[in-house]
């Protein structure tokens, strides 16, 4: 029987006590748990069978089990996890801090030395994902659990969209910020998956841990944010000097330099999930009295000529010189709207929440 694959069980008290829901969607909900055999809280992940096909959540768990070895991505306990007569229940570390979205302040974003530390430990699990020939598809700060403070011990999970590199999938309803532009244009239910769309998901998480805003809504050439960057980004691959995006001004240079590999409109393009491993040591932020200045080195920006004429470009970014969608606003409208990731809690939900697991 294909079901045989997690133990039966009848009463689940014996085995936990349930403290409290941690999220809850059309997916099924997540509680948070106290394990009586290991004295210890976990999170349940708890898929109604009514809702859920038995392949997907074999793929799901089979890789979270795969995964788990790796110290920035959630742990699954094989043990643990069981069924019951209406649902299966995956058993999962419990993250006391929440997840990264909750973590990072709107329009202001997260100091430079934190997305640094958290951005290393992404794109490590990224990288071990690719090396065995998965793409994890989901990239965002709702799947980045936080285990301190600090930032030293961030987890990536859900891995219900996780597929082979070279597989295809249907082309989703509606898009996110966080989806590459083949996903957002594609005409047809035959999408190539490839490593390349967790780069772009990367390069987007990036930049919302830097600013505390997306970058576009959807990337494609409709959306003006989008297309104001795919302009500069055109312009640089024909070595014409072009006015970068009043959004992108903060960013160094270097920065710059690594974001147009990552973000590459073009897949084939983009590189590998390891290239930011060289320029960590490199300053991403200006400081607040920098001056925007043409040079041969400016990754072909043009100098910002405000009304004043000062040619001087402020570094914070407020409400009316801000040009990009507003990071909560924006992420509340995804929520509510598209059909595809129904599964997300709301962003009132998830204030009141002090942490969760979220598929």
């Amino acid at each position: 029987m294909e079901n045989d694959l997690l133990p039966l069980v009848s009463d689940t008290n014996e085995r936990f006590r349930r403290i409290r829901e941690l999220g809850s969607g059309t997916y099924g909900r997540v509680l948070l748990a106290f394990d009586r055999d290991l004295q210890q809280r976990c999170a349940l992940k708890i898929l109604p069978k009514s809702a859920t096909k038995y392949r997907d959540f074999q793929r799901e768990y089979n890789y979270s089990l795969l995964l788990s070895p790796h110290r920035s991505i959630i742990s699954t306990y094989e043990d643990r996890c069981y069924q019951t007569a209406d649902a299966f229940v995956i058993v999962q570390e419990y993250a006391p801090l929440g997840d990264l979205f909750e973590s990072i302040p709107p329009q202001r974003g997260l100091p430079e030395k934190a997305v640094k530390t958290i951005m290393k430990q992404v794109a490590s699990a990224l990288e071990f994902m690719h090396e065995k020939g998965l793409v994890h598809r989901d990239v965002k700060p709702e799947n980045v659990m936080i285990f301190d403070a600090d930032f030293h011990k961030v987890k990536l999970i859900d891995f219900g969209m996780t597929r082979k590199s070279g597989s295809y999938v249907r082309r989703l309803i509606g898009s996110i910020p966080y989806s590459p532009p083949e996903v957002c244009s594609a005409l047809n239910n035959d999408i190539l998956v490839s490593t390349a769309m967790d780069v772009w998901a990367f390069g987007v998480l990036l930049f919302c841990c830097l600013t505390g805003n997306f970058p576009w809504e959807h990337a494609q050439e409709s959306d003006v944010y989008y297309n104001e960057y795919l302009q500069w980004h055109r312009h640089y691959q024909l070595q014409r000097r072009y006015k970068l995006p009043s959004q992108w001004y903060r960013f160094t240079s270097r920065l710059m330099r690594l974001y147009r590999k990552m973000l590459d409109p073009e897949s084939l393009k983009r590189c590998s999930i390891t290239e930011i491993g060289r320029y960590y040591d490199n300053r991403w932020i200006h400081d607040n009295n920098y001056r925007r200045r043409l040079s041969n080195e400016d990754e072909g920006v043009e100098e910002d000529f405000s009304s004043s004429g000062s040619g001087i470009e402020s570094n914070t970014m407020t409400a009316s010189s801000t040009s990009n969608t507003d990071f909560e606003e924006l992420t509340q409208m995804m929520r509510n709207s598209l059909t595809t990731f129904d599964h997300l809690t709301s962003i009132d939900n998830q204030k009141q929440l002090s942490t969760k697991l979220l598929s």
